[in-house]
């Protein structure tokens, strides 16, 4: 028994294999890099997926089979999740900063011009416009599936989770061709550099984002959710909104105007 709200955690192994992950991918990366030799990264991103899955489940069964997860729980972990967004935010600006920092007083390096000499950039009005129509497709799903659950209605929030779902692998599909059909690299000039470092990061966080709602969909499959009680696949909204947003910026920066 206990007479406070809060939620003193038990001791768990999985923040010390989380950073040994961590650590193990980000230098096969580096090896990656520079040796061509990825199996150290592949090693690491499995750690860090292993880690993800065990963690979560704990989180799981503390908050449903447990009922940990009172309401000042509930209430400082949606500020975590808010706080999480805006460092992300952050992480996102200083990517922005980068490419405006280039483009607009190209250097002589790269001709003195935007798109540096000899690149050709995509066509905005192409794959990069379905994109957009995908991502903000799938905003309206999501805002859909979540309307649905606080409405008591589960086949609805279930369908509208799975065509969110589905929507976030298509975008996933569609900017695998478009790297693979793009004139250029990551080493081509400064453009190459940021071009791919802001949208695979964006990429990265579209895949994380799909995963997240998969998780929540398999959730409310299992009658984890109420209409009131639904943090998960509220966060869930949030990070797949705040997605949308970031890939508006990119495709009037990146691909429409820096083209």
């Amino acid at each position: 028994m206990k007479n406070h709200p809060f939620h003193l955690v038990d001791k768990s192994p999985w923040p010390i294999t989380g950073s040994i992950g961590s650590m193990t991918m980000t230098s096969g990366t580096v090896l990656w890099f520079n040796k061509n030799n990825p199996m150290l990264m592949i090693v690491g991103t499995t750690i860090i997926l292993l880690t993800m899955m065990q963690w979560w489940r704990d989180t799981i069964r503390e908050a449903t089979f447990q009922g940990m997860h009172t309401k000042k729980v509930s209430k400082s972990m949606k500020m975590g999740m808010i706080m999480f967004i805006t460092s992300e935010i952050m992480l996102f600006s200083s990517m922005f900063w980068a490419f405006f920092h280039s483009s607009l007083s190209p250097s002589m390096e790269i001709g003195l011009q935007w798109p540096p000499m000899n690149i050709k950039s995509l066509n905005p009005m192409n794959i990069p416009m379905l994109n957009t129509m995908v991502l903000l497709s799938s905003g309206m799903s999501m805002t859909w599936a979540h309307n649905a659950l606080i409405n008591k209605n589960l086949s609805q929030t279930i369908q509208s989770l799975m065509l969110t779902i589905m929507l976030g692998l298509y975008f996933s599909i569609l900017q695998a061709m478009e790297y693979y059909e793009a004139s250029f690299s990551i080493a081509d000039s400064v453009y190459g550099s940021t071009f791919f470092l802001s949208t695979g990061f964006h990429g990265i966080h579209v895949i994380v984002g799909t995963m997240f709602i998969m998780v929540s969909t398999m959730r409310i499959m299992k009658l984890h959710m109420s209409n009131k009680h639904h943090l998960g696949l509220e966060a869930s909204a949030w990070y797949w909104h705040f997605v949308d947003v970031v890939w508006l910026f990119l495709y009037l920066s990146i691909y429409w105007w820096g083209s």
